[in-house]
Parts: C-alpha cells; structure tokens; sequence
C-alpha cells in the first residue's frame, strides 16, 4: 500500500554568475611575469602593492573586457604540474581579433606558440604559447573567413 505519489525533487537555486571577475597567477619571478603580461600581453597595470608582511607583490592587471589578472610572487612558491594534463587550472585562454598579428606580435618579443588550429567544435582559430612559468595560454581567434 502506497501514501501517494512520490514528491518530485525541489531544483536547488542556480547560482548566477555574470562573468570572470579575475584569475590568479603566481610567478616565480615577480620581475619577469610583470613584463611579460604588461609588454607582450599588453595588460593595463590597475594597481600594484608589496604586502611586506608577507614579502609579496600584488599586481592588478586588467584585459580590455574589464575581467582581470592577478599576479602574486611569494617567496618559495612550489613549481606546480602543467604537463601532462594536470589536475586543477588547466590554461588561460584570451581572445583576440587578429590570431596573425597576434602571432607575430608574440614573435617580435621571442614567444613561440603551437601551430595555430581549429577548433572541430566552434570552427574557431586557435593555438597555445606559454608564460614563462610555463604556465598553458590559449589565444582564441575568429572562424576563419
């Protein structure tokens, strides 16, 4: 003997997320990734701090959308697996207008990237360099014409 039907399940509420506010990097040479996300990227300095408490720059960088790079150094930081196929953040991946001139812009300043491909799914441009940690950065394009 059955009390009824059985309660269909409540849906919990969705979060609702409007976009990336930041993604947070953290280099081995403070000095180094500061100009390669400044002059190569081209990523607008926000603001920069040195927290002497904990021997540690912070610097706001932000992409042209108004999302933003954080990029932290700490003393002793552990290097951390990007290769192969890491758990955790697998890359950052940045947009761009013109997957050529970004190319040769990333080649004027020494920064080799993959074969530029296409995405089987989007139809989108796309190739991958990395920062000088290592870290994986994908440049996606437009579909090709």
């Amino acid at each position: 003997m059955s009390d009824g039907p059985a309660a269909l399940p409540v849906p919990l509420p969705a979060l609702q997320v409007s976009g990336v506010h930041h993604v947070a990097i953290i280099a081995s040479d403070y000095a180094r990734s500061r100009r390669f996300y400044t002059e190569v990227l081209g990523l607008r300095v926000v603001n920069e701090v040195f927290r002497a408490e904990r021997q540690s720059y912070k610097l706001d960088l932000q992409l042209p959308d108004g999302s933003q790079v954080e990029l932290f150094s700490f003393p002793n930081s552990p290097a951390r697996p990007s290769y192969p196929e890491a758990c955790g953040l697998r890359h950052l991946a940045l947009r761009v207008a013109d997957m050529e001139a970004s190319l040769l812009a990333l080649a004027a300043h020494g920064v080799a990237a993959e074969p530029v491909r296409v995405d089987p799914f989007t139809g989108a441009l796309f190739t991958f360099f990395a920062d000088p940690d290592g870290l994986p950065i994908e440049l996606v394009g437009p579909r090709p014409a």
